[in-house]
């Protein structure tokens, strides 16, 4: 009989963003709601803050995370598929990926294979069996997750032993300047720039917001202790540029020992 695993430690890791929503359950749902009012905007708005460097990043990035050719992957926080769509690229076949997400018109904005599912669901609480990927990714998203103990070990248990895991965030610069620099191209820049190129009033709301999320996120460290509490292995941390965090780790495969 296979007993059941403990349930890891609940936190809320990161700081509440309180002039946007009030409560855990409220956070959640202000996310939904913006995710999907802005879907229509995101992928041109995303084009100008990365000045077009962004599809070509996130595939060197998965390429240092581990991802070849033939791997059943599961990008968590797919939103337009952004990442995605290169891993699509890089496993040769877009029906080995999966993309779960919380927001359906982010999803349903995206351009992506139509082999590729899409499924709607959260970090916290990934709907598939243990076992199931060789490389799980998400882009931009740990920011969101309520509680990073119990986002990582659905990660561990969804990803095949020795499967791969790589994350990617944007951290605070490690230089006044340089977060200086990046708070106001964020939160200043980029929302003045949407007033003439977005569909959608409120799209400047979600890059305020983004600048905010980081400054409110976790630091590195603590992101790194808790993909080891989750069981995870060969746990580290790659940078970019000062600010482009990819977190690396591997699911210990009890049959390599």
């Amino acid at each position: 009989m296979t007993l059941p695993r403990p349930a890891p430690p609940v936190h809320a890791p990161h700081i509440p963003l309180t002039d946007y929503y009030q409560t855990e359950q409220d956070r959640q749902a202000y996310l939904r709601q913006m995710f999907d009012d802005t879907a229509a905007d995101y992928d041109h708005i995303e084009a100008i803050f990365a000045w077009g460097s962004g599809s070509r990043y996130r595939r060197q990035a998965l390429i240092r995370g581990g991802l070849k050719t033939g791997m059943k992957v599961l990008d968590v926080g797919v939103g337009t598929g952004l990442v995605a769509a290169q891993a699509c690229i890089l496993t040769g076949n877009a029906a080995l990926v999966t993309g779960v997400d919380p927001s359906p018109g982010m999803m349903a904005a995206g351009r992506l294979p139509e082999t590729m599912a899409l499924i709607e669901g959260r970090a916290e609480s990934l709907p598939f069996p243990d076992n199931q990927f060789d490389f799980l990714s998400m882009g931009y998203a740990l920011r969101h997750i309520s509680d990073l103990g119990v986002a990582f070990a659905e990660f561990e248990r969804v990803l095949k032993p020795g499967g791969r895991l790589c994350i990617l965030e944007i951290t605070q610069a490690q230089t006044r300047f340089g977060q200086w620099l990046l708070k106001n191209y964020m939160r200043g820049v980029i929302p003045f720039l949407t007033r003439f190129v977005s569909r959608r009033k409120d799209t400047a709301t979600i890059w305020r917001y983004h600048w905010d999320s980081i400054e409110a996120c976790v630091p590195p460290e603590q992101v790194l202790a808790a993909l080891r509490a989750a069981g995870l292995t060969q746990v580290k941390r790659h940078l970019e540029l000062g600010v482009f965090s990819e977190y690396q780790a591997i699911k210990a495969d009890p049959a390599s020992t």
